[in-house]
């Protein structure tokens, strides 16, 4: 009878709660040692990487890189780059102060140029608010200083938090395809939504500003590497 059963469920109720609990609490050890672990590898592996702090020459080269190569490859960034450095020395407020069309043909390598060339120019107007002062960008909340690259038309979450960490020293956990791939293969698939999937790996790594430069640089440089048999299938 209906009666007689939730008795019995009553009488193994606690049981299944225990277990419900353990198994939660199991599941959540096992994605820690997982997110550890794909770190550790990669350092034991790769170590220290080149990255932007060996050539960058100001801030500002990083925020235009970082919207340039939105759908393009590094090698399309470069010219464009050399365009901004040669003819403004990377200068916001005369890149800001650029035609539409003349900006435009400073980073028609990068392709897509309408919409990048509209994108810096928004985020120079939003730093035009700060007086263009790294400082004073670097000095607000990581909470404040995302919510407002975000929103600025042009950037998506990838792009400042890759912002956020190499310009203004504000460093956290870049969830793009190099990372997904990476974490699939490794047995430690991210979820599927980039704040989801950044959030995750945040909260089960405690790592100094420089280490998450390093994680992203590892993860980036292990992706573009072909041809050579990756870390993560290396016994």
């Amino acid at each position: 009878t209906r009666r007689s059963s939730d008795l019995k469920f009553n009488n193994f109720r606690p049981f299944i709660i225990i277990f419900l609990r353990f198994a939660d609490i199991m599941g959540t050890e096992v994605a820690t040692v997982q997110v550890k672990t794909i770190y550790q590898t990669m350092y034991a592996r790769m170590g220290k990487q080149p990255w932007l702090e060996e050539w960058q020459e100001t801030p500002w080269e990083v925020v235009y890189g970082g919207i340039l190569v939105q759908n393009t490859s590094w090698r399309n960034v470069v010219p464009s780059l050399n365009n901004l450095k040669l003819n403004f020395n990377f200068n916001p407020k005369l890149i800001l102060e650029l035609s539409d069309e003349e900006l435009q043909q400073n980073v028609r390598p990068s392709g897509f140029y309408t919409r990048k060339a509209a994108t810096i120019k928004n985020i120079l107007q939003w730093a035009k608010g700060y007086d263009f002062s790294v400082s004073r960008i670097q000095n607000l909340t990581s909470s404040q200083l995302r919510a407002e690259l975000l929103a600025l038309h042009g950037i998506g979450p990838e792009t400042a938090d890759y912002v956020m960490m190499y310009a203004f020293e504000h460093a956290g956990f870049i969830a793009d395809k190099y990372s997904r791939r990476l974490f699939e293969r490794m047995g430690c698939p991210l979820p599927k939504g980039y704040e989801a999937a950044k959030k995750m790996v945040e909260a089960e790594l405690d790592l100094t500003p420089e280490q998450w430069k390093n994680f992203h640089a590892m993860i980036v440089n292990d992706g573009k590497e072909s041809g050579r048999t990756r870390i993560v299938s290396e016994d």
